[in-house]
Formats: structure tokens, sequence, C-alpha cells
């Protein structure tokens, strides 16, 4: 039972490792948040964990790996997403200003976040290195422990609810500060703009690089 608790624990700490940290994930769905509602960040959210599902099954298959050893691929996924970066930033800074009362999705942040997620070359790298905790849990230990590979449905299960987590409560800490500070939609919105728009032109640059 402990040993159970444990790899669920490893799987959320996990997904939060993925979600929280700052980036262009977490600025479209503040973007969405405090332009659209606490629903459309939701989906936002939602759009960025259904990338890393994806991603998840691809690693399996080994395919994660296979686009880490392939320049030309790689390099597309940077520049796709680079220009993807800067069109959402362009889109940020056209809503700053129009906080929302309305707790309405319409879709485009879970396909805005989805889109912006597959482009993001963070992410492949993220499945080669912490996200092989989820392929092998065994080959990993969490809290000084070492995982058990017969709880691995358990870490998956919390690495997604991890995620989950985050996407719930992100959002929701944005509207309800929103409510209290009339310029906090604005600034969210630039600041949003400016962080997609420095990713984007980062992206850019590495791309021509490689």
């Amino acid at each position: 039972m402990f040993d159970a608790a444990v790899s669920a624990a490893a799987g959320v700490v996990l997904g939060l490792s993925l979600a929280a940290p700052p980036g262009p994930m977490n600025a479209v769905i503040a973007e969405e948040s405090v332009a659209r509602g606490w629903k459309s960040g939701f989906a936002a959210g939602l759009g960025a964990m259904t990338a890393d599902a994806v991603f998840f099954v691809l690693a399996l298959a080994g395919v994660v790996a296979f686009i880490e050893d392939a320049p030309t691929v790689r390099t597309a996924m940077v520049g796709v997403g680079g220009v993807l970066m800067l069109y959402y930033a362009y889109g940020a800074i056209q809503d700053a200003g129009s906080f929302s009362d309305a707790e309405a999705a319409d879709g485009r942040g879970f396909r805005k976040a989805f889109a912006l997620a597959l482009a993001n070359p963070y992410q492949v790298t993220w499945w080669l290195t912490a996200g092989v905790g989820l392929l092998n849990p065994s080959e990993i230990s969490a809290f000084g422990l070492e995982l058990s590979a017969a709880n691995g449905g358990l870490t998956i299960a919390g690495f997604f609810a991890g995620i989950l987590l985050w996407i719930t409560s992100f959002p929701a800490a944005l509207r309800a500060a929103g409510e209290r500070v009339d310029a906090l939609g604005k600034g969210v919105a630039y600041a949003s703009a400016v962080v997609l728009a420095l990713f984007g032109v980062s992206f850019l640059r590495t791309a021509v690089g490689l």
C-alpha cells in the first residue's frame, strides 16, 4: 500500500515538474484565462495535456527518441514552434485589456495549446529526461525509495493527475486575482505576449543554427 502511494505521488511530482514551470504553455493558459475565462484557460491546459498524452504514446513507441536523433525533423519542429509562438504573442497583444466575465470556451484555447505543445521541442527533451520515469518507473527513485515497475500504472495516473491539478488551479487563481485587480488582465496578456515572443525568437534562432 505504501509503495503504491509513493508511486502515485512520484507521478504527481513528475506531472507538476512538466506543467508548472514558467514557459510558453503557461503563457497561453494565462492569456486564455484572463481574456476569455476559466473554462478557456482550462481548455488550453487540456490541449497541452492531450499533447503530453500523444508524446507519452510516441515515447513508448520510440518515436520521441527518433526525433531527438533526426536533425531535420528537430529543426522543423523548432522552426514551426517559433512561428506559432510569435503568432500567438501577436494574438495576446490584441487581447490585452479584454478581461472577460464570461465563462465560455470556444475550443480556440485547446487548439492553440495543443498545436504549440506538439511543436515544442522542450516537450521532447522532457520526455527524454524526466519523462523516462513513466516509461520505466523501476529506473528512478522517489523520496529515497525505488519505484516498483508493478505500480507503473499508478505513476502514470499520478502524472496526469498532477497536470490536471495544475491546469485547474492555475487558471482559477488568475481569475480570482483578476476579479480583485482590474489591471491584471491587461498585465497578464502583455506578459504572456512577451514570454511567447521571447521563446519564439529563441526557437527561430535555434532552428537557423541547426
